[in-house]
């Protein structure tokens, strides 16, 4: 499967944040989530493993009870059903690899 950045539609979720979904199948999924200055990911938790790799930008995220500052380059691990969540210190863009995959993202 091939997936064209360019082709993918971009959803705006609002307050400064905008999700590209990427490949997807199987029990993998790839997201693109991009955010303006002092947007906020909001606390959450899911039951899917979670992989963020920092594209750009800079961001405070909080995982478990645990905050850092995180930049271009840095990954974050969020195991199954811990709440984490982030706010933007500069615009950025986040991969994120789900397993498995978001279905609550996907449209029917």
């Amino acid at each position: 499967m091939f997936v064209f950045n360019a082709e993918q539609p971009m959803e705006d979720l609002g307050s400064g944040v905008r999700r590209k979904i990427l490949a997807h199948g199987g029990q993998m999924m790839g997201v693109e989530v991009h955010f303006d200055k002092d947007a906020v990911g909001a606390m959450h938790s899911h039951p899917h493993e979670q992989l963020t790799y920092v594209l750009s930008g800079a961001f405070r995220f909080t995982i478990g009870d645990e905050t850092k500052i995180v930049k271009a380059g840095d990954t974050l691990y969020k195991q199954p059903n811990v709440m984490h969540g982030c706010v933007c210190l500069e615009p950025g863009v986040l991969l994120d690899t789900f397993t498995p995959q978001r279905q609550d993202f996907l449209k029917s």
